[in-house]
């Protein structure tokens, strides 16, 4: 893993505690409930989440510039891009529970599953470090307007970037993680895998030379705004297409 990117202070940032309240813990159980009792996709994780992508989405408005406390993220001209890699609705069929994330880094994909053989897919971008692990952790810390510190082995090659190593580099349009961060841990272990906004988008849909995981800012923040802490996340360790080929 080449992204060394923990949570450091200054960040406005969502991190798991051990300790839950009987009463979080049974709210959380009947927003699942109440979806696998009323057949309705939109249950499934956080309260309050923007409506699904249908055939009526309007990506016009879903890709425009968009203001986040001090800073307004860029629109994407979402329309030079293959629609594979907009955010949409999709058949796809799993194993796993509904509310997972499941990543695809072969296909340059992120599924969120919703159940009834659907998943909400969005493009995302790999870098390297997006392929040094694979497996299942849990989302434990989610980060807004994230800071970023450069890996030791990217400041070797770039001696400039030491600067940003004690007190990281700062939110804003330039940082490389973006407008959030999702940072995985397999019980007290941080990956160090992260998903993450970026301010290249035109790396969507490609394998590129750093990061973990990358998003349209848009996108990211809807994820963001979707799915919970404690949610399960597959990274798969192999194309799930290979054998189609």
């Amino acid at each position: 893993m080449t992204l060394a990117s923990l949570p450091l202070h200054g960040d406005t940032e969502l991190v798991e505690r051990q300790v839950f309240s009987r009463r979080s813990i049974l709210t959380g159980s009947l927003i699942l409930a109440g979806g696998a009792l009323a057949g309705c996709q939109t249950v499934v994780g956080l309260p309050d989440q923007a409506e699904l992508p249908d055939e009526d989405f309007d990506y016009a408005s879903a890709y425009a510039a968009l203001p986040d406390g001090d800073f307004t993220w860029p629109a994407i001209n979402y329309k030079n891009f293959d629609e594979q890699y907009l955010r949409q609705v999709v058949e796809y069929k799993t194993r796993e529970m509904p509310g997972t994330i499941i990543v695809d880094p072969y296909n340059n994909y992120l599924y969120w599953t919703l159940g009834n053989k659907k998943a909400l897919r969005y493009g995302i971008g790999v870098g390297r470090a997006g392929f040094d692990w694979s497996g299942e952790a849990l989302v434990r810390v989610k980060r807004e307007h994230p800071i970023w510190r450069p890996p030791r082995e990217m400041i070797a090659r770039k001696p400039s970037l030491e600067r940003y190593w004690e007190k990281g580099y700062p939110p804003g349009l330039k940082n490389p993680l973006g407008a959030r961060a999702m940072d995985l841990w397999q019980g007290p272990v941080d990956t160090l895998y992260r998903i993450h906004g970026t301010n290249q988008p035109s790396s969507i849909g490609k394998s590129v030379s750093s990061g973990c995981i990358r998003m349209w800012q848009q996108d990211v923040i809807d994820l963001f705004n979707r799915v919970p802490l404690r949610t399960k996340v597959v990274v798969l360790s192999e194309d799930p297409n290979a054998d189609a080929a």
